[in-house]
C-alpha cells in the first residue's frame, strides 16, 4: 500500500482539515492512510512515506516537492495530484499552482512515469483553457457538469426590481473578486453621488463586522 501517493491540494487550511477528516473516514475501510500537512505542521519523512493520501495547501506542497529542499522519495511516489479550486490560477496564488503543475509535468517527462492531474472547480467559465494547461485530453479527460447533473433539480428565474431602497447580493468567484467588486461599486457610487447607499465607517454595524473579521482572521486556522 505504500507504493503510491495521492496529493490533494486545498486553498485554505480550514478546508484542508475538513477534507482530510472526510477522506480519512471514507477511505480508512480500504486501508488508505490519510494525513493533513499544512502551515507550520511538520510530518517526519517516515510519517509521509507511511501515508497514502496527503491533504495539503499549494504553498506547503510547493515546499515539500521543491528540488533541493523537498523529499525526492516522496515526490516519486505521487501517482495522483488533485488541485481543488483550480480557478485560483487567476489569483495572486496562481503562480504557485502554475509552478506545481509545470514541475509535475516535467517529472512525468523526465521519469517516464504517469502522474494523473485533476483540477476541480465549481466556478470556471474557461475550463477548456485550464484543461489544455493541465495537458488534458479534451475528448476523454475533460468533464463539465452543468445544472442538469444536480441531484436536486434547480429552477432559475430573473426578477427585475424597479423600486428603490432594495438590497442586492453579489456573488463572485473569490475573496479577491469580492474586494475588487466592492471597490468598483464604491467608485461608481462616488461618481454618481450615491455614497449615501454605503454604510458610514463609524456606524456600530461596521464596527461589529470588523471585529468579527479580525477575530476570524487571527483565531481560525
Amino acid at each position: 500500500m505504500n507504493l503510491f501517493q495521492i496529493v490533494y491540494l486545498a486553498p485554505m487550511k480550514a478546508l484542508a482539515a475538513e477534507m482530510a477528516d472526510t477522506f480519512s473516514k471514507r477511505l480508512s475501510p480500504l486501508g488508505v492512510h490519510v494525513r493533513e500537512c499544512t502551515g507550520d505542521m511538520h510530518l517526519s519523512k517516515q510519517e509521509l512515506l507511511e501515508t497514502q493520501m496527503l491533504v495539503s495547501t499549494p504553498e506547503k506542497w510547493d515546499v515539500i516537492s521543491r528540488k533541493g529542499t523537498g523529499d525526492a522519495n516522496l515526490v516519486k511516489l505521487v501517482k495522483l495530484l488533485i488541485i481543488d479550486e483550480v480557478h485560483l490560477l487567476h489569483e495572486e496564488r496562481g503562480a504557485v499552482i502554475e509552478a506545481l503543475v509545470a514541475r509535475t509535468l516535467r517529472q512525468v517527462e523526465s521519469s517516464q512515469t504517469m502522474i494523473r492531474l485533476v483540477g476541480l472547480s465549481a466556478t470556471l467559465p474557461n475550463y477548456i483553457d485550464v484543461a489544455r494547461f493541465l495537458c488534458v485530453n479534451l475528448q476523454r479527460g475533460l468533464f463539465y457538469f452543468d445544472s442538469r447533473f444536480r441531484p436536486v433539480p434547480l429552477a432559475m428565474s430573473f426578477i427585475g426590481i424597479r423600486g428603490s431602497n432594495r438590497k442586492v447580493m453579489v456573488f463572485v468567484h473569490s475573496r479577491g473578486d469580492t474586494f475588487r467588486t466592492a471597490r468598483a461599486l464604491r467608485t461608481s457610487a462616488q461618481q454618481l453621488n450615491h455614497m449615501m447607499y454605503f454604510r458610514n465607517n463609524d456606524s456600530s454595524t461596521i464596527k461589529i463586522c470588523l471585529k468579527k473579521v479580525i477575530y476570524d482572521r487571527y483565531h481560525v486556522c
